[in-house]
């Protein structure tokens, strides 16, 4: 049996379950994101992973962290694999907008802890193991792994996110010109708005109040703009209804792993624009819809050019690299690969 922990049930978790459990038997334990609670949640872990241990073939981490350090240690001590899944936030050190572990001494000696002694680390993307960083004058170009934690050895794969394009795909709707939809969690927090870009799009909306903006994902996030329009956290139906009612997906984040919206407003057939960072140059390919730098200047001549160019046919291309690059049964397919191995 898998032992999947991870700090916060997430759609990502949510998929890996979905793509594991028809394979191979998996328990999934949710840990904690608050401070507060650490202490509760170690013992509670603890004796978790002490029930499960004989029935236990090996550890499965949903990012690096503090909820890894206790499977990674019973996976040296008993001798049973534990592979970490490397995701964004675990890979980074930007102090500057209060993001990434690396930033808090504690979780900095978990992460590291963690992705020393673990058997495997399959990270989303390659920027995730080295980049250097650009878009952000501000922040350091020094970012993922091998950057941050120069002797580390363990081994690493990427995998890639997939995407199930049986139910995200283009339902060929009605596209009001200039609508802008980005999803994002918890951007109430002014700091994962930061993160999120949502401070380029409120200038952006500022700046052209003609335009629609559609920001979903935080019912309490507030705007001061009134061609912003501020949704909660949407069902798969309801998202699968506002990328096919949009013709532009904005993912401006200042800092990214693989995100998972971006790869299905694009499989929905929404023309992405997305800043240079982790994994988002990649999943998109164009570099006529990146934002090299994070400024409004930039990001509004960026807009402008797309006048110039056939949208049918970057809609298509950006759909097919979806369909042909990120599949969901090719991420299923690797990540049942490093399970059995």
């Amino acid at each position: 049996m898998i032992i999947y922990t991870y700090p916060v049930r997430t759609a990502f978790t949510d998929r890996d379950l979905e793509m594991i459990s028809p394979q191979m038997a998996i328990k999934p334990l949710e840990f904690t994101q608050s401070p507060i609670q650490l202490p509760f949640y170690f013992f509670l872990q603890f004796f978790q992973l002490l029930w499960y241990l004989p029935k236990t073939t090996q550890y499965l981490c949903f990012f690096g962290g503090y909820h890894s350090v206790l499977p990674v240690w019973f996976g040296k001590v008993f001798g049973k694999k534990c592979i970490i899944e490397a995701g964004g936030t675990d890979c980074i050190n930007m102090p500057k907008i209060g993001y990434g572990n690396f930033r808090k001494k504690w979780l900095r000696k978990a992460t590291v802890y963690s992705f020393k002694n673990c058997s495997l680390i399959i990270p989303v993307a390659q920027a995730l193991v080295k980049q250097e960083y650009k878009f952000d004058q501000s922040i350091s170009p020094k970012q993922g792994l091998l950057n941050l934690i120069p002797d580390l050895k363990t081994p690493i794969q990427i995998i890639p996110n997939g995407f199930d394009t049986d139910f995200w795909k283009n339902l060929n709707l009605s596209r009001p010109k200039f609508t802008f939809l980005s999803v994002a969690t918890g951007t109430s927090n002014p700091a994962r708005a930061r993160v999120k870009g949502y401070d380029l799009i409120e200038d952006l909306a500022k700046s052209h109040p003609e335009w629609s903006f559609t920001l979903a994902g935080d019912p309490n996030y507030k705007s001061i703009n009134q061609n912003v329009t501020i949704l909660g956290k949407q069902s798969p139906s309801e998202l699968l209804a506002l990328y096919n009612s949009h013709q532009f997906y904005l993912q401006l984040s200042t800092s990214e792993g693989f995100p998972n919206s971006l790869g299905e407003a694009m499989a929905c057939g929404c023309i992405p624009i997305g800043s240079a960072v982790g994994a988002i140059p990649e999943i998109i390919g164009d570099p006529r819809l990146l934002l090299t730098q994070k400024n409004i200047h930039e990001l509004n001549e960026l807009i402008d050019s797309l006048s110039n160019l056939d949208l049918k046919s970057l809609q298509k291309n950006c759909t097919l690299i979806i369909h042909q690059n990120y599949s969901y049964a090719k991420r299923k397919q690797q990540l049942i690969k490093v399970l059995v191995e």
